[in-house]
């Protein structure tokens, strides 16, 4: 009987998981009158304004937000109409809207939520950048792209709760793996929802924001969802921004760096910011086996040297890796380069012999503070572990003082020798050396007694 029982219980478990059908994608992403996918970008000055973008679906034809300073009553909200933009995707048609927040008091917080009037999202906060070059800190992911929902949440989750103070996240390509699905991107907006509604987003265009059918879709479906600056190349991409001291500047690896150049060479030229950052996809030193770029270092890199670029923020590789202070072709340089990964997909590290620091098979995220003549850098993995660290100091009128900190003992590659910067010797190599040089003083020494 108690056989009977079980074989019983087990065909029924068998016909109730049978009756489960797994929900659409069309049915499961589909847009609707309450706002989704709500993100905070910057179109122009971050001390003053601030620009939201979100979905509803298309009955949604005149869109609002609201914006009050936090910190005062509900009845000195101001009223912002939106720009409303048709978007037909694989899945469905939708409205896209963007506001734009303007001539806010700068290192301030506030309050705003968005909708058409009566149906609303909840209110959120974010803080305007402050005029001075303050101290703060913020996030860099790599390649999100696979299992965003299942995977890369987590990651999302353990960077927001390691630094919640962080002012904005730099995605730096491959938010998804193919651009033209609709799912993707709602899974991406899923996976970050909470905190892209109040920490904004500085995206970079990866290789799979062109994997599609229809060549880029960056004018018709990136610039949508994201609200970014007008400065430089819009429909690639590629804009600069300036943040409490710091000038951050996105560029597109993906195509016409050529046409790019002169349009960079302006932006460090004319630079009044004490630091500066850029983020683009494809590396300039590769962390992974048969992906080195040659052409792109010969291209970009020597600019960098020129104009002293601190720090450089890099995908593509779902790797780890990070150099020490590094210029044109291994050549002693004031840039520290950095590869990482913060999705679930990994590749093979090279080891190669440009990198200080690897990982590999794990998710990454990066915290980096800036407080005054200095930059922390973290690299942490998903439960929130120190896997690599390091400090730039500016010098006045030398190149920036690079100091290694913690590191996590996997994340050292294999001893080389190899005459880059000082910080890149390893001590296996030198103690060759030594041993070498008191082989030969002995000998000497030998012979000269014999002669004496």
């Amino acid at each position: 009987m108690r056989h009977v029982l079980a074989v019983s219980l087990l065909l029924a478990v068998a016909m109730v998981s049978d009756a489960q059908e797994r929900i659409s994608d069309k049915i499961l992403h589909a847009p609707g009158r309450p706002p989704d996918r709500i993100v905070l970008t910057w179109c122009k000055d971050p001390t003053r304004t601030q620009a939201v973008t979100w979905r509803t679906d298309t009955s949604v034809t005149t869109a609002i937000a609201e914006c009050v300073d936090a910190a005062a009553g509900p009845d000195t909200k101001k009223t912002v109409a939106a720009a409303t933009s048709p978007f037909k995707s694989d899945l469905s048609d939708a409205h896209f809207h963007t506001a734009h927040f303007e001539n806010l008091t700068p290192d301030t917080k506030y309050a705003y939520r968005v909708g058409d009037g009566v149906n609303w999202s909840e209110w959120n906060h974010f803080k305007s950048a402050s005029a001075q070059p303050d101290k703060f800190r913020f996030l860099y992911f790599g390649d999100a792209q696979y299992e965003l929902v299942d995977r890369w949440t987590p990651l999302v989750r353990a960077a927001f709760k390691t630094a919640p103070d962080a002012r904005f996240s730099i995605h730096a390509g491959d938010l998804v793996n193919y651009a033209g699905r609709d799912a993707q991107w709602g899974e991406w907006f899923q996976a970050a929802a909470s905190i892209n509604r109040s920490m904004p987003v500085i995206p970079t265009p990866g290789n799979h924001e062109y994997m599609h059918e229809e060549g880029s879709l960056l004018p018709r479906y990136w610039n949508k969802q994201f609200a970014l600056p007008d400065n430089g190349l819009k429909d690639l991409g590629v804009f600069h921004l300036d943040f409490q001291g710091v000038r951050i500047i996105s560029l597109n690896t993906n195509e016409k760096v050529p046409e790019q150049i002169e349009w960079l060479k302006s932006v460090l030229m004319n630079n009044p910011n004490r630091w500066t950052i850029v983020t683009f996809h494809h590396p300039i030193y590769s962390a992974a086996a048969g992906r080195d770029d040659p052409a792109l270092r010969k291209s970009l890199q020597p600019i960098f040297d020129k104009y002293r670029v601190d720090l450089v923020l890099q995908g593509h590789d779902h790797c780890y890796g990070r150099s020490a202070l590094l210029g044109y072709d291994g050549a002693r340089g004031g840039t520290v380069y950095v590869v990482s990964v913060s999705g679930p997909m990994f590749y093979e590290s090279n080891n190669d012999k440009w990198m200080v620091r690897k990982g590999e098979k794990l998710q990454f995220f990066q915290v980096i503070t800036i407080d005054g003549d200095a930059l922390s850098f973290e690299a942490r993995t998903v439960t929130g572990e120190l896997f690599d660290s390091f400090t730039l100091r500016k010098q006045d009128g030398k190149q920036n003082l690079l100091t290694n900190e913690t590191h996590d003992p996997r994340s050292m590659p294999a001893p080389k020798l190899w005459p880059g910067t000082p910080e890149q010797w390893t001590w296996g190599p030198l103690a060759v050396v030594l041993l070498l040089a008191g082989v030969l003083v002995a000998i000497n020494v030998l012979r000269r007694r014999r002669a004496a």
